[in-house]
């Protein structure tokens, strides 16, 4: 079984550690698959044009140097721990309203994607580039001001798009989304040191890009762990 992570932010974002010890974290602890996911921001809203001031998010401007780094980095992973390194991003809509909020990852992401766009042009986009569209955090969240609820209460339109649902992040289970028997994976959404021991996901298939993507979509050989290290 593959240990995973496809949620994990870093100084591009808002993550408070630099690219390459975020790789050296999470290599050191053993993990076989991560994806680098940091986030794209909209910019129609008061809590999103905060994100661009603060350099809270990727942007046309800086999305080919986030793409070339993580390259690079994939490549020093895979050569001293083993580790395969995916690119990705968190597509955040970010609004006063929980019921119009949304976080969606898109894994293995090849052009940029603004968040401004409506959700079906992005998870068209997505599907174009052959990337993986899963909705994360959907559903309540302790200790959280805003939760992002609005792909779970929407989920009769874009479920169609949707390849999997996070059923754990961090430390909170979504135990909706099993009810629904939706494709799943757990994930921490790291941001800082502590978040390393928390929910993952375990998948028994190759380490490879395609294989990964299709065990996800398939949901077959999927399991979840609490990582304790």
């Amino acid at each position: 079984m593959l240990l995973c992570d496809f949620h994990i932010h870093t100084k591009y974002s808002d993550g408070s550690i630099e690219l390459r010890k975020v790789v050296d974290i999470f290599g050191q602890a053993g993990f076989d698959v991560i994806a680098i996911t940091d986030h794209v921001v909209n910019g129609d809203s008061l809590i999103g044009k905060f994100a661009h001031r603060f350099r809270f998010t990727i942007t046309h401007k800086n999305f080919n140097e986030y793409m070339e780094n993580i390259k690079y980095e994939a490549q020093r992973a895979w050569n001293k721990y083993e580790m395969l390194v995916i690119p990705g991003v968190e597509i955040s809509k970010n609004y006063l309203s929980s019921e119009k909020s949304a976080h969606i990852l898109i894994l293995d992401i090849k052009d940029f994607i603004p968040a401004c766009e409506s959700y079906e042009n992005i998870f068209l986009e997505a599907k174009k580039q052959d990337a993986l569209i899963i909705a994360c955090h959907p559903h309540h969240m302790r200790g959280e001001i805003r939760n992002t609820l609005y792909l779970w209460n929407n989920r009769d339109i874009y479920g169609k798009y949707i390849d999997a649902w996070e059923i754990a992040n961090r430390d909170d289970v979504f135990n909706v989304v099993s009810l629904k028997k939706y494709p799943y994976i757990a994930n921490s959404d790291f941001h800082k040191p502590r978040h390393l021991y928390s929910w993952k996901t375990l998948l028994n298939c190759e380490k490879d890009i395609i294989s990964i993507k299709r065990c996800i979509k398939h949901n077959k050989g999927v399991a979840i762990t609490l990582f304790r290290g």
